[in-house]
């Protein structure tokens, strides 16, 4: 019994501390690039890009059939990459045409791969 009180209190110190270091590390870079003036005009490149990537999700949001929900947008000076997976192979082409249509995107790198299902 005092075993199994000790092996549960080392887990819960465990894993809090991994989330307290977490949370640490996650925060570092945003508080470092707040601080150096150099870094201003990628943000405003940065804001744009956010942007663009919410619009082309958007627009593949609204395609008909296309579900969403598994498909990764980054975009970066116009290139938009689209990562993750689709249910049918139409469905990859169907989100690189959707992606072309979109204002502002000027080059397309696709890859989307099929969904197998499954954990493994």
């Amino acid at each position: 019994m005092k075993s199994n009180l000790q092996f549960v209190l080392c887990a819960s110190f465990l894993l809090i501390f991994a989330g307290a270091s977490h949370a640490q590390s996650a925060s570092a870079p945003s508080d470092a690039s707040m601080s150096t003036g150099a870094m201003q005009a990628p943000s405003s490149t940065t804001k744009s890009d956010r942007a663009l990537a919410r619009a082309v999700r958007h627009a593949l949001s609204r395609a008909q059939g296309f579900n969403v929900s598994g498909v990764f947008v980054r975009a970066r000076d116009g290139a938009v990459t689209l990562s993750g997976s689709v249910r049918t192979a139409d469905q990859i082409r169907q989100a690189e045409d959707v992606t072309r249509s979109v204002q502002g995107v000027k080059s397309v790198s696709n890859k989307l791969t099929l969904f197998h299902g499954g954990n493994g």
